[in-house]
């Protein structure tokens, strides 16, 4: 790619970025900050610190953010940086916008009961914007950038567990930040807060994590067969796709056999299995693929 395709699409990811800030910053203040509960991450902490004492989530999130895609821009990567600088300049920006005008009338404000709704869409929404962020290389910010960091410097080490211990302490938070007092001025504790929050994570992980691997899922057959020619025109004929054919020698039988490869979609799956029911010495077996590259795509 040359530097001019490469600045187009720097220039198209910055524009990506901008709309998904705008919309992560109506999310919030639409269904999060009138609800009392706390979203995962760095968020869920600039709401807690909002509700407690009123400074705004949009200045926290600058606060946090850039000083965190500066040390990004220097030690992770700078494209990465930039747009993810890009996000959280935008989502501050939109959020201190919102504050200050009057936007009550579209407000889901649940006062309480029936919670959950504002929970599922704001969710639903985040894990949209989280994994659109990651396939263009960027991210929301705060915790996001912190495990871009952690995989460039130890691959193996699994940011999952660092993740949810980061949304455990929000969730056990939650149960003392939205305590309530009472008529004596005693402080009700309710463990509805630490649900809610516990739920918007795995929504929006759920949702995130079925975006980042892509829509374009397919399924891997690994065939072992004496009858490699006439399965291969098979596949050809009946299912339109191309295989890979390996040589392969039984450990036991010491027998020399052909090993067939071919990714297929969903939707011929049982095709596929009735094709391989019509010869007999055939041994095969099935793995998901997230996500196809190259020719497969282009087939019809």
């Amino acid at each position: 790619m040359d530097n001019k395709a490469k600045f187009r699409k720097m220039l198209f990811d910055c524009a990506a970025m901008t709309l998904l800030a705008c919309l992560f910053a109506f999310n919030y203040e639409l269904f999060i900050i009138k609800n009392h509960f706390a979203p995962a991450g760095f968020n869920g902490i600039a709401t807690m610190i909002q509700y407690k004492s009123g400074f705004s989530v949009g200045y926290f999130s600058l606060i946090i953010n850039v000083p965190l895609c500066m040390f990004a821009f220097f030690l992770i990567d700078r494209e990465f940086a930039v747009k993810t600088f890009v996000f959280c300049v935008v989502y501050s920006a939109v959020c201190l916008i919102l504050e200050a005008v009057d936007i009550s009338q579209i407000q889901y404000d649940a006062q309480g009961v029936d919670t959950i709704y504002p929970v599922l869409i704001a969710g639903a929404v985040g894990g949209f914007v989280y994994g659109l962020a990651f396939r263009r290389n960027s991210s929301t910010g705060g915790a996001d950038i912190v495990a871009k960091y952690v995989s460039k410097k130890d691959p193996l080490l699994n940011f999952f567990w660092i993740n949810f211990a980061i949304n455990a302490v929000i969730a056990l938070a939650s149960f003392f930040v939205y305590a309530v007092p009472d008529a004596d001025g005693v402080l009700q504790y309710d463990f509805k807060p630490v649900c809610l929050c516990l739920l918007y994570c795995l929504l929006s992980s759920i949702v995130g994590n079925a975006i980042i691997k892509g829509s374009k899922s397919a399924y891997k057959f690994i065939i072992v067969t004496s009858h490699a020619d006439e399965i291969d025109a098979e596949i050809f004929t009946r299912l339109k796709h191309g295989a890979t054919r390996l040589q392969a020698t039984g450990a036991y039988s010491h027998a020399n056999k052909d090993v067939i490869i071919c990714v297929v979609n969903k939707r011929q799956i049982v095709e596929f299995k009735n094709i391989l029911k019509e010869y007999p010495d055939t041994f095969a077996f099935v793995e998901t693929v997230n996500e196809t590259f190259g020719n497969f795509a282009r087939v019809k």
